[in-house]
């Protein structure tokens, strides 16, 4: 049973995430849903355009969570749902959801993984947890990364 993971950004255009949550329908059609999980941070952005298309195909959903909270007001709804519709949660015990808390969750989440998606315009990252820094990870681990980022794809710098 195939595995796969996401990263990605979380400030996405509305046009890009429209354009992302194509692509991910489409590499995802492959996969029968009895036979695929989707492994996701359930972050705004990337992670829940992913977690949306892996439960759109019938497939099960495993969230991973640096901690006991949640990422935030903005999210608030998309989290919940995502949360109750996980087949599996994995809540590690950060209190204090800083750069270590997400390097442990990216930990995590690429421990489950056959292979990582990664929603990510191929720039530098912002630091430790970050989508580059797990890209480099997976890299470096031989996971193999599959780089989903439309053309004209571009983000919100927030």
């Amino acid at each position: 049973m195939p595995v796969i993971a996401v990263t990605g950004h979380l400030d996405l255009t509305p046009a890009t995430a429209r354009a992302v949550r194509a692509a991910l329908d489409d590499l995802l059609t492959p996969y029968p849903a009895g036979e695929l999980t989707g492994v996701s941070c359930l972050a705004p952005g990337a992670d829940t355009l992913f977690a949306d298309a892996v439960l759109a195909r019938g497939a099960r959903l495993i969230a991973v969570l640096p901690g006991p909270g949640h990422p935030g007001p903005q999210a608030d709804a998309d989290f919940s749902r995502l949360r109750a519709a996980a087949h599996r949660t994995v809540v590690l015990p950060a209190a204090v959801l800083d750069d270590a808390a997400y390097v442990a969750a990216n930990n995590e989440l690429l421990a489950l993984a056959d292979e990582l998606v990664a929603v990510w315009d191929g720039g530098p990252g912002n630091g430790p947890g970050g989508t580059a820094d797990l890209v480099a990870v997976a890299r470096a681990a031989g996971v193999p990364v599959r780089v989903v980022w439309p053309p004209g794809a571009g983000r919100t710098g927030r």
